[in-house]
């Protein structure tokens, strides 16, 4: 499964109020993307945020197609409220108060993936013997 992060570039020093806002997050409603036809493009196994200093990252593992994955998230009302909740606290405003706006940032945002690793991989992998 691959895995994308993208980053926020935040004031530091106020990691205990962007943890609170990460605390009361609404979860997207469903882990299921779903194309123009309706059918699946693509899945939210799972989600996690980090933050130092000036930093903070957010790393997506998914299924899919990850430009199907930011649209979905663009629309999730959990996902409108923090970032509305982190505007205050942001030292590069970010536009995703549209979905274009969201889609286009969350590419602009999102950090190249030098290597990732599962143990996944390593069950899926034929044996060598």
């Amino acid at each position: 499964m691959p895995f994308a992060a993208i980053t926020y570039d935040i004031k530091a020093g106020y990691e205990k109020e962007i943890t609170e806002i990460f605390g009361n997050f609404r979860r997207v409603g469903s882990p299921v993307v779903k194309g123009a036809g309706g059918g699946e493009t693509a899945r939210i196994l799972a989600t996690a945020v980090f933050i130092r200093d000036d930093t903070m990252v957010r790393v997506i593992e998914y299924e899919g197609d990850l430009d199907a994955i930011a649209r979905h998230m663009a629309t999730q009302p959990g996902v409108k409220e923090v970032e509305e909740k982190l505007a205050p606290y942001l030292t590069r405003p970010r536009d995703t108060g549209t979905v274009e706006g969201f889609v286009a940032t969350f590419k602009r945002s999102l950090l190249t993936c030098m290597a990732q690793m599962s143990v996944r991989d390593a069950a899926a992998a034929p044996s060598a013997n």
